[in-house]
């Protein structure tokens, strides 16, 4: 399966924003947005007018790189959302927060989306007592996620606790960082989601 695999933070510039696709190097100097807050390549610097149809794309863009979803997957979850009661692009969202990678990035035992997706692949989580091992697996309200726990003293997984109090926790999620547990309490809303995100762009983009 295709994956980008060069540079993240040339994605952030790109899309003119953080994306926090490495964790907690974003929060420090050593972020590459914030030392070059502009596009990557030589007319990087340069201003252009933007068409509606390029906000539109860049939009969809910015919110399949962040979650680390590929194009055909993403058209997926846009599908399912518009088969939803409610409103298509919240539903969008909500579908895309409660994948499980996503979830495991939210409680803090992964420092970024890609780290928590690779764990999982690793089977270092169990859900709801079962090994885990889909990081596109939908978490429901109930559901209990743990660290196994041979994985509880990996390195990466102990970095994740040590940031975990300095990252604001959802309040459809509980966490129980000492004994590597989490669970899943509700379904998130679109009110829970803070970052900046226009998904009437994407509906929009994907309605033409």
């Amino acid at each position: 399966m295709a994956r980008y695999n060069e540079a993240k933070c040339r994605l952030c510039r790109r899309e003119g924003m953080k994306l926090f696709l490495k964790g907690d190097r974003c929060f420090t100097d050593k972020c590459a947005y914030e030392r070059r807050p502009y596009a990557p390549g030589h007319a990087g610097r340069m201003r252009k007018k933007m068409s509606d149809y390029a906000i539109q794309l860049r939009e969809k863009q910015k919110v399949r790189r962040m979650y680390g979803i590929l194009e055909d997957q993403f058209r997926k979850y846009f599908h399912q959302a518009d088969m939803m009661k409610g409103v298509t692009g919240a539903n969008l969202l909500i579908l895309l927060e409660r994948r499980l990678d996503n979830v495991i990035y939210r409680m803090g035992f992964a420092n970024s989306r890609d780290q928590a997706r690779q764990l999982v692949r690793h089977g270092v989580f169990q859900l709801n007592g079962r090994k885990a091992n889909i990081p596109s697996l939908s978490c429901r309200p109930g559901d209990v996620l743990t660290v196994r726990e041979k994985s509880r003293k990996i390195p990466v997984i102990m970095e994740a606790q040590e940031v975990m109090a300095r990252r604001p926790q959802p309040g459809w999620l509980e966490v129980d960082g000492a004994n590597f547990k989490g669970t899943v309490t509700g379904l998130p809303t679109r009110e829970d989601i803070q970052f900046p995100i226009n998904e009437q762009l994407i509906v929009e983009l994907y309605s033409k």
